[in-house]
């Protein structure tokens, strides 16, 4: 039941937002000449996935999670986008096609091991990835890998669609929170 209110929320946002995607598309070109950031990330199943994002930060910025990237590297633009939560919007098509869920744990680099070897243990990549989740509500980012992975399973242990709906609703109205970046 999830997976099809994802493709029907996802379908509908992607049209409806059609406009601003555009907009924002033409700014990050003039931003970066590159406005799409595409990042492999853990999926369900601990099957790679690339991620796209609006890009938020210079060209040659490491790949590195954020809370272990330098804020010099973010643009004005991009800025902007993360404190808006703009940046996430592509990931709508991420949703479409399958590879994430609009509520579901954040999906972390191939590179973070620490995190991996958590969330395998607790079963967390059972579920397939998402854009907001339990962790995002509380402000729980992947600077604190345990706590994260160990929220992501609690979300999973007890996961119903009233929660999906609770947790998309919460992040709608500005409960939702990004990963911190160093000063």
């Amino acid at each position: 039941m999830i997976r099809l209110f994802d493709m029907l929320f996802s379908f509908l946002g992607i049209i409806i937002l059609s406009p601003l995607l555009i907009i924002l598309f033409v700014i990050g070109y003039f931003d970066t000449g590159s406005p799409l950031f595409r990042q492999q990330r853990v999926g369900k199943n601990m099957v790679s996935f690339p991620l796209v994002k609006f890009r938020s930060m210079q060209l040659n910025t490491l790949s590195v999670p954020t809370h272990l990237a330098n804020a010099s590297s973010l643009t004005k633009y991009g800025t902007f986008l993360r404190k808006s939560k703009l940046d996430e919007l592509p990931q709508l098509f991420n949703v479409l096609l399958g590879h994430m869920s609009l509520v579901g744990p954040r999906p972390n680099l191939l590179n973070q091991e620490e995190l991996i070897k958590i969330r395998e243990s607790l079963g967390v990549y059972k579920l397939r990835p998402g854009i907001t989740g339990l962790a995002q509500i509380n402000k729980i980012d992947m600077s604190t890998p345990k706590l994260l992975a160990e929220t992501d399973a609690q979300m999973a242990s007890n996961f119903t669609l009233y929660l999906y709906f609770k947790y998309i609703i919460l992040t709608i109205f500005g409960k939702g929170f990004g990963d911190r970046i160093i000063k």
